[in-house]
């Protein structure tokens, strides 16, 4: 048991965990300003635009995280240079997720009744304005939920990371792991990192289930 939770472990752990939550963070929100972007060019854009959008979510969502996040890690550093391998991963795990965010905020879009848009015309607005001040706000709070469901996979699928040498959690309770020597260690090792995991992305899914709750009633 000692052995296991020792300082030094459990410190290493903690270092990955930060990591691991640093990464999670950038990759949301750089998920919800360009999945946004793609939203609004996916409905509202020309057809040249429509389709490039189109286009990027249909093949993003339909092949495997992992492969973005090779790529981002093997062949973006050769066109733009060297950075961490944390940096990267990152990159490709946001090029990735933004599509699931782009299809996510669509469907609040879609949500909106025309006459928002008619109305806000008749009072002036343009459609800049229109969307910014009017149509994505009510958009936001209608896929709030949604949102936070594809936070809660995107902080599990932060666990990718580790087959790219990433030292996130998963990474760093892998090489414990491999340092310890009976079967009891390693699944109390085990045991403990899913605890984390699952602490986290609990804590998330309770949030959600709480504002789906109380947006019901206000609807």
């Amino acid at each position: 048991m000692m052995e296991v939770f020792s300082v030094g472990n459990v410190e290493f752990l903690l270092q990955g965990l930060m990591l691991t939550i640093k990464i999670a963070l950038a990759t949301c929100l750089i998920s919800i300003v360009w999945g946004t972007f793609l939203a609004v060019v996916k409905n509202y854009g020309d057809k040249m635009s429509r389709f490039l959008a189109s286009a990027y979510i249909d093949i993003f969502r339909n092949t495997p995280l992992l492969l973005w996040m090779l790529a981002a890690c093997f062949v973006l550093p050769v066109f733009f240079g060297q950075f961490p391998q944390a940096f990267w991963g990152t990159v490709g795990f946001s090029l990735y997720t933004s599509s699931v965010m782009a299809e996510i905020i669509r469907g609040g879009l879609n949500s909106i009744p025309k006459g928002q848009f008619e109305a806000a015309y008749s009072q002036g607005f343009g459609p800049f304005f229109t969307l910014f001040y009017i149509i994505l706000p009510q958009t936001f709070r209608r896929v709030v939920p949604s949102m936070l469901s594809q936070v809660i996979t995107t902080v599990k699928d932060t666990a990718y990371l580790a087959g790219l040498g990433i030292a996130e959690l998963t990474y760093k309770s892998k090489t414990i792991l491999a340092s310890l020597k009976s079967f009891e260690e390693i699944l109390l090792m085990i045991a403990f990192v899913a605890g984390i995991y699952f602490i986290i992305c609990f804590s998330l899914s309770m949030a959600v289930r709480y504002y789906a709750k109380k947006t019901s009633y206000v609807h």
